[in-house]
């Protein structure tokens, strides 16, 4: 891999580029992706041209760039999420006309949640989520049950770091944290009132896969008490979607 003045790879400088664009902010121009990638415009202008070449990033009609389909399709063909995905949404469909609000599908991604898959609701309570949107695990409901079941050395991590807070309602002190965390390993949920914004309640479940907590499914609805009934519904939900990645033999007992 050809290597620039500083020693660093065009490729790792191509990677800085691709982690410029986000969920909320899919659109970028030449001088911000230079700006957030710590690079010369000359540079990022010539390293985005290449990438549009080979139809890993597009321009927009106003000169914008956007994550190109050649770079979905590749990331498509390889995602470790994808059987997830696949076997999730059947049961994420049930839930979401069950329960009428918002219905999401998070993965553990170092300190954040990644969202992978998410069904929304018309008139649905605000949700700040969103398809390849990421947030703390401590903040979110999906979040705290994914924390719940990592390694301790993450669990770590995420305690003696910044707790940011959202609302009044957010988890910011590590001693409460360590407390919520023990009770989802012992209930096998957890429910976040107004932890993200005050007028919604999260909900959250694990998914198993061999054993292991691979995914939360969650759902957000008002905050009116309507959580404690989604939770039945949402576990009886994710024990089938552990039984569709373990296979027919799988213990229905798994969370």
């Amino acid at each position: 891999m050809p290597r620039v003045s500083t020693g660093e790879s065009v490729l790792a400088r191509a990677v800085r580029i691709f982690d410029v664009f986000t969920a909320a902010q899919r659109a970028v121009t030449i001088t911000d992706i230079a700006r957030r990638a710590g690079l010369h415009v000359a540079t990022a202008s010539r390293l985005v041209a290449e990438l549009v070449e080979h139809g890993l990033l597009v321009r927009t009609p106003d000169g914008r760039v956007q994550i190109g389909i050649r770079m979905w399709e590749l990331a498509q063909r390889a995602s470790p999420t994808l059987s997830l995905r696949e076997a999730a949404m059947p049961f994420l469909e049930d839930v979401h006309d069950i329960v009428g609000h918002h219905v999401q599908l998070g993965v553990l991604d170092g300190t954040e949640v990644l969202f992978i898959e998410r069904l929304s609701a018309r008139g649905g309570v605000i949700n700040f989520t969103q398809i390849a949107g990421r947030l703390p695990v401590h903040a979110s409901s999906s979040g705290l049950v994914l924390l719940a079941f990592a390694p301790g050395e993450l669990q770590e991590r995420v305690l003696t770091g910044a707790l940011k807070q959202f609302t009044t309602h957010t988890i910011t002190r590590p001693g409460r944290l360590r407390t919520v965390l023990a009770g989802i390993r012992r209930d096998g949920y957890v429910i976040t009132n107004g932890h993200l914004h005050p007028d919604a309640t999260g909900t959250a479940v694990p998914i198993s896969h061999d054993g292991t907590v691979v995914a939360a499914l969650s759902a957000i609805v008002p905050n009116n008490r309507q959580a404690n009934a989604v939770v039945p519904v949402l576990r009886t939900a994710a024990r089938g979607i552990t039984r569709a990645l373990n296979g027919p033999s799988a213990d229905s007992s798994h969370p």
